[in-house]
């Protein structure tokens, strides 16, 4: 057979030479793979160790980022709650504002129609009034001239006391015209 080790013989059996000097090769060469076993036996639990290391790192990073994802959530869900209750009364503040404006306007429009009115009642009591002076103006013209033909007919009749005659006419037809209008 291939690789087997062949003993010389001797006269009680093989030569202890022989046996020995195989045995501590072979030992030898068993102590050499057991130590390049256990070296690689080594750089295996170092670098499990190592991969042990960097996985517990990794996971710890992993829990952390974890939590903060929560928290983001948590906060992203908390403020979109909050943007939601803000939308909410910010639509409620504006109608309640378009409602005041609009009852605001609705009297503002009452207050218009109001002064409307009265501008129109206005202006007919200065037309009617504008109208009454109008008439006792007629009233003091024609006595005036009624009172200017009199003076004409009495200058002829009596040429004295000229200055005295224009304030006495201007007297007669004021009171003639407050006593028409009181009558009236």
């Amino acid at each position: 057979m291939a690789g087997e080790k062949r003993f010389g013989t001797s006269m009680l059996g093989f030569k202890q030479t022989d046996v020995n000097s195989y045995i501590e090769k072979i030992l030898r060469e068993f102590d050499d793979k057991l130590k390049e076993k256990e070296s690689e036996i080594a750089e295996l639990k170092n670098q499990n160790r190592e991969l042990r290391i960097k996985y517990e790192d990794i996971a710890r990073k992993s829990n952390h980022i974890n939590d903060d994802r929560s928290k983001i959530a948590d906060v992203l869900i908390k403020a979109q709650e909050k943007a939601d209750v803000i939308l909410e009364d910010a639509k409620k503040q504006a109608g309640e504002e378009r409602k005041k404006l609009s009852d605001m306007v609705e009297s503002e429009k009452e207050k218009l129609v109001d002064m409307k009115e009265e501008i129109k009642s206005l202006r007919k009591e200065v037309i009617s009034t504008l109208k009454k002076y109008e008439s006792d103006l007629n009233v003091i013209e024609e006595l005036a001239v009624n009172k200017l033909n009199d003076f004409e007919d009495s200058k002829k009749n009596d040429e004295e006391n000229d200055d005295d005659f224009s304030e006495d006419i201007i007297e007669e037809i004021l009171e003639e015209y407050s006593g028409k209008s009181s009558n009236s």
